[in-house]
């Protein structure tokens, strides 16, 4: 709706200016070199101006009826119409002047004729030019808005699905150990683990999947997840995350690395282990913001490669890998590998965005 008002402002705009062009050309080159009485050439030129007006708004009117005729229907429809605007527009333009004269009637000579007819078909040539490349570059405005929005829409889409898709996988994993301490009646944990699961899906239920919040907010959310795995593993899994306090109000996409996070409990952590560690670092690097996770476990089982999908690297890595090519085209990295003692390694490098959509 908005758009149609816009358009249609602008072809008024365009109308009201053109013919305004169109009335002091008329003047410097026609009315006042020809020494006509001023009496008789301004009424005259505001007579010719306005029929001229009127004219090419009922030819706008008459070419969107014709618009949906065929292609040689509507050639034909435009030269006749044409035409026909043209030898009105002039005669109007020879009566009114004959009619400021005092002169009844007076036929034009063929010169007459012909000039002035050349004139009027000329302006109304001119204009319907210009009416119909004004139009088709509405009309392409439009579609590429549309295509757009049909894009924008299209990734919304995919974000939401990488985001949700996540989900569940934890919350059954949660649901199972929750009930495994409930059998071994270990209820103190169980209401722990509980309450901290309640406050997580709490969490990601009520925040945008296409939000961003602060490394500080994404921190706190991220200290949650981990508390939750914490009942499960006890003393086993150690647990340091650390950002740059010139940091902190940047902002990341809301629940990146819950599923990083997830990922290197599920495929790296092994069952032998006496202790398991991971690291989280919010820095500054080369102008953007970096985000290294580390860890002790067994590593991915093979050197994986920037896109992998199969069994060592997980489904965590390619969702947050395509949620970071969605948000920043071309404007992040995401890499990952196998440490050289032991354990894996993530970086994610985003611009800096402060609250409000303002990069720095």
């Amino acid at each position: 709706m908005l758009q149609s008002l816009s358009r249609n402002k602008l072809f008024w705009l365009c109308q009201a200016g053109g013919w305004a062009v169109y009335a002091v050309l008329t003047a410097l080159m026609i009315k006042i070199p020809s020494q006509e009485p001023w009496q008789v050439g301004l009424p005259h030129l505001l007579l010719d101006t306005s029929f001229g007006f009127m004219l090419t708004l009922l030819l706008r009117h008459w070419y969107g009826r014709i618009s949906v005729q065929e292609t040689r229907l509507k050639i034909l429809w435009h030269l006749l119409v044409l035409l026909l605007s043209c030898l009105i527009w002039t005669q109007w333009k020879w009566l009114t002047l004959q009619w400021l004269y005092g002169q009844i009637w007076q036929a034009m000579t063929w010169f007459d004729f012909g000039t002035w007819n050349s004139a009027s078909l000329t302006i109304l040539l001119t204009w319907t030019a210009l009416y119909y490349a004004s139009k088709a570059t509405f009309e392409t405005m439009e579609q590429r808005q549309k295509a757009a929005e049909a894009i924008h829409l299209a990734k919304e889409a995919q974000l939401k699905m990488l985001r949700y898709q996540l989900n569940p996988h934890f919350m059954f994993n949660s649901i199972n150990a929750i009930c495994t301490l409930i059998l071994k009646q270990d209820n103190q944990h169980a209401v722990s683990m509980l309450e901290k699961l309640c406050d997580l899906l709490r969490y990601s239920l009520y925040t945008d999947p296409l939000a961003k919040v602060t490394v500080a907010e994404e921190i706190q959310i991220l200290q949650t997840y981990f508390d939750v795995e914490q009942c499960r593993f006890r003393n086993k899994l150690n647990l340091s995350i650390v950002a740059d306090e010139e940091v902190k109000h940047y902002l990341v996409p809301s629940l990146l690395l819950q599923p990083l996070a997830e990922n290197a409990l599920k495929h790296g952590m092994r069952m032998s282990q006496q202790s398991y560690a991971i690291s989280v670092h919010f820095s500054l690097q080369n102008g953007q913001l970096q985000i290294r996770m580390l860890d002790n476990g067994s590593g991915f089982t093979e050197q994986p490669d920037a896109g992998s999908t199969g069994p060592s690297t997980g489904i965590g890595l390619h969702n947050c890998e395509e949620r970071l090519a969605l948000i920043y085209p071309d404007q992040s990295s995401f890499s990952f590998g196998n440490r050289e003692e032991e354990g894996a390694w993530i970086q994610i490098c985003i611009p800096k965005e402060l609250a409000g959509g303002q990069k720095t």
